[in-house]
């Protein structure tokens, strides 16, 4: 067995020269992107010298003589393009075919867990096994790092590490969750002044509250004070902590009292089924947030003298109340319809309700991405289903995900890495009860990944040519949600890369 190892030099570059090197990838990868040399529409120097050789074997045969006999075509192309001569093959020759190209081409990463910094930064050398990604990365403004479970530890950690990676050695300085907008603000907001895990939970949701999670939280709170901060962002629309929790900044007593018990109503509402009550209470609701709205622009010095850590924090909240406007106006409803179908035990409903929340969620990334911060660089942190790039294909083929619904310009400046796993057991949501891995299938994803022999494989599918090797990846595969669920997928035109971890365990939870 044996991967592809990183030719990246063992010796550190200075940050001026990683900043030319990726200037130059840059330039390289744009020229190769409308470049790219095939057979088919060879340059005609190339196909001058196919021509030139060709004709020197045809004068060698006419030189044996009387020996030389007259080839057919046929065997004239055996003779010069032997590598052609091939016949179809048999499901477990193309299996077999498979794990030998993933053997050849995919790279092993040393370690999933995060590093240690060492006077105020990770030495160059601990990330050589991840310098692979400089050329697939170079010309990219948001890398997006998914998972097929909320609930394995060795994800939450990998990807602590990747972060930790792609903000000191590649200047990816902000990571979004797939949490509240509102509550990443706040919680980045008083960053310094708070532990790690105390803005751990206040700005993700509990499904990543994990010691495996807590290394990023301490290692952004580190660089806070650097030149080059890694900084928190959310971009989810759902309810998550009250808004207004330990807002001093609002002055209006009785208007916090009242938003503080709507957000509690707006959660009830959300999970039951009478649709008719909620019509009756909503005009009231709307009529509350718009004055919240009101006083959000009343007192912007308020808000930054609170949440100093986060100077856009005035636009955020605005945002963050228009989101909740949006959300008494139709998300909530969308819900109650979910609840009613689900007793009838219909899908529209749901189809529909996932489709509102990924369109809002990439609604709030792609103003992130160009009103926010048009000029940064992002992480982002979701499950594989938001950041495919044709998750519809999975589900019904009609309703859109969020990987789907971002700009086309954003598209283009996106990596899609979608995370799986091999065996092990990984955590339920909501219970946190274990879910074994299912055996996988000969011919899987995962069944083809792991022929690697190693516990973290990496293999890019942006950037390579459908080949007998690797044609699993242009063709329907099968490949496991949650470990458990066998989907159909065309790996490439979901992902640009995938990472497999060969086994999983439970997260180790913080209440």
């Amino acid at each position: 067995m044996k991967l592809v190892k990183s030719t990246h030099t063992s010796q550190p570059l200075s940050a001026r020269c990683r900043r030319f090197v990726l200037l130059v990838l840059t330039a390289t990868m744009a020229l190769t992107s409308t470049n790219s040399i095939s057979y088919a529409a060879a340059p005609s120097h190339i196909a001058s010298a196919q021509s030139d050789s060709n004709s020197k074997q045809g004068k060698q045969l006419e030189q044996q003589g009387d020996q030389t006999v007259e080839l057919t075509v046929e065997q004239t192309n055996k003779k010069i393009h032997p590598k052609e001569e091939r016949k179809a093959r048999n499901y477990p020759e193309a299996i077999a075919n498979w794990k030998k190209y993933v053997n050849d081409y995919a790279y092993a990463f040393k370690s999933i867990q995060p590093e240690k910094r060492v006077d105020g930064a990770i030495p160059e050398s601990n990330f050589e096994d991840l310098n692979m990604l400089v050329p697939l990365l170079a010309d990219k403004r948001i890398v997006y790092l998914g998972e097929s479970s909320h609930g394995a530890a060795e994800f939450n950690s990998v990807k602590t590490r990747l972060i930790q990676y792609l903000h000191q050695q590649l200047g990816y300085n902000f990571v979004a969750f797939e949490s509240g907008l509102p509550d990443a603000a706040i919680a980045q907001g008083t960053m310094k002044s708070k532990t790690a895990e105390e803005t751990m939970k206040r700005s993700i949701f509990k499904v990543w509250w994990t010691e495996e999670t807590l290394p990023m939280f301490q290692y952004m709170k580190d660089t806070q004070d650097s030149q080059q901060p890694l900084r928190l962002l959310g971009f989810d629309i759902q309810l998550q902590t009250p808004l207004l929790k330990d807002a001093r900044w609002l002055k209006d007593e009785k208007l916090k009292e009242q938003v503080m018990k709507a957000e509690a109503d707006l959660s009830k509402w959300s999970r039951g089924k009478d649709l008719a009550g909620y019509r009756k209470v909503k005009p009231e609701l709307l009529s509350l947030y718009k004055k919240l709205r009101e006083q959000v622009a009343s007192h912007e010095e308020e808000l930054k003298k609170q949440y100093p850590n986060e100077p856009k924090i005035v636009v955020l909240m605005k945002r963050a109340v228009e989101d909740r406007i949006r959300l008494i106006n139709e998300y909530v409803e969308i819900n109650i319809n979910v609840n009613i179908d689900i007793e009838k035990e219909g899908m529209e409903a749901m189809y529909r309700a996932t489709e509102w929340r990924d369109r809002a969620m990439a609604n709030n990334l792609i103003w992130l991405a160009t009103e926010v911060y048009p000029e940064e660089k992002f992480i982002v942190w979701a499950h594989n289903g938001h950041i495919s790039k044709a998750q519809s294909q999975i589900v019904d083929g009609s309703h859109k995900w969020m990987g789907e619904l971002m700009t086309d310009n954003l598209q283009r400046q996106s990596y899609v890495m979608g995370l799986y796993m091999a065996s092990g057991e990984s955590a339920e949501n909501q219970t946190r009860k274990p879910i074994p891995v299912q055996p996988l299938l000969p011919g899987s994803m995962e069944d083809i990944l792991s022929s690697s022999k190693q516990p973290y494989t990496f293999m890019d599918l942006r950037y390579r040519d459908n080949e007998r090797g690797n044609s699993w990846m242009f063709e329907r595969v099968v490949a496991y949600d949650w470990g458990m669920a066998g989907t159909l997928i065309v790996p490439r035109h979901h992902y640009d890369g995938v990472l497999l971890i060969d086994k999983v365990k439970l997260p180790r939870y913080i209440q």
